[in-house]
This record gives C-alpha cells, structure tokens and sequence, in this order.
C-alpha cells in the first residue's frame, strides 16, 4: 500500500520534532538532519504498518531511536580511517599461493633420500616423537635427528628459503610492510 496524502502531512508535521530528538541523540546538525532523513525514509517503507488510531509521534520516534542505536552499534566496530592508511595496510593473499607452496613441498620432498624424507615426514608431519620415529625407523634417536635436521636444511635449498622467518604469511605480511614503509617515506 503506497502511503496517503494524510500520512504524508502526518509526518511533515513531525518534521521539526524530530530534528530536536535527533539533535538529543547526536548533538550535531548534520547527523541530525541524516538520522531524521533515515527515520523518514524507514518510515515511509513501513507505513502500511503503522495503526492509525495510535501517535505517529511516538511510532516515529522509536523508529530514530532505533535507527540510532543501530548506528551506533555499526560505528562502534568501524574504524576511523579517513586517510585510508588502515585500509591500505590490510592485506588479503590469495589462496592459491598456498596450493602453489604445497606443490613445490612436494617435488622438493622428491629431492631428499629417502632416509630424511621419513624422517622429517614422520616428525614434523606426523607429530611423532624423536624417540617414536627412531623406534619405527630401527636407528638411535640422535641419528633421527640429524636426518631431520638434515632433510629441513636441504628443503630450504630446494625451495630457495634462506631462513625459516620466510615461511607462512607473517613472512608475506613484513615483507608487504617493509614494502609499505619504503614507499611512504621515499
């Protein structure tokens, strides 16, 4: 149902009441003047709903004030970022890096004896102890450890990781900030 002329000048004479509410809400003119906007408009989609025997007044004003608490609800977890600093440092990387990586994982393993490949797969794939792995691969602790040591060191060759930092996306989120750092001040 499209609203009438006389639910029209209904609201047009509320108008100035209103923007004093709203101005009690916001203590500002222009958000005043938006939150009595926002409260005409949702009140004009809704005015099928309205009982007409009842106070529009009062039916208006849980309207702004339930506008406003919405917005205020929604401002309370934005952030202010007028020049558009934070929104430059949020970084989302793709995800098919990640299936990238795994497929590189998995020739570099190819490249490892076979030895070293149980090894590391055993304890840092598996989640098995050193003593656990050394009992299933029939050999002293100390030797599992140094095929590990071994087979991680000959990974990072493989893959061409000069340290462990490079790994995973705190490597991938420095180095954007780094990038970020040296573009800001040059």
């Amino acid at each position: 149902m499209t609203p009438n002329s006389e639910f029209k000048a209904a609201l047009l004479a509320e108008v100035a009441q209103l923007r004093f509410f709203a101005l009690s809400f916001t203590g500002l003119p222009d958000r005043a003047d938006d939150l009595v906007q926002e409260t005409l408009i949702k009140a004009w989609a809704a005015a099928d709903r309205f009982e007409p025997n009842s106070s529009i007044r009062a039916w208006l004003f849980t309207i702004m004030r339930n506008v406003f608490y919405s917005d205020y609800r929604k401002q309370r977890r934005e952030v202010q970022d007028t020049d558009g600093f934070q929104a430059a440092r949020l970084v989302s990387h793709p995800e098919q890096e990640g299936h990238l990586d795994l497929q590189d994982l998995k020739v570099a393993l190819k490249g490892l004896t076979a030895d070293q490949r149980e090894a590391l797969l055993l304890v840092a794939a598996s989640g098995v102890s050193y003593e656990e792995a050394a009992a299933i691969c029939g050999c002293a602790v100390g030797t599992i450890k140094s095929r590990v040591n071994r087979a991680r060191q000959k990974l990072m060759e493989l893959m061409g990781i000069e340290s462990a930092d490079e790994i995973g996306s705190d490597y991938l989120n420095a180095a954007e900030a780094r990038n970020s750092d040296l573009m800001t001040t040059s």
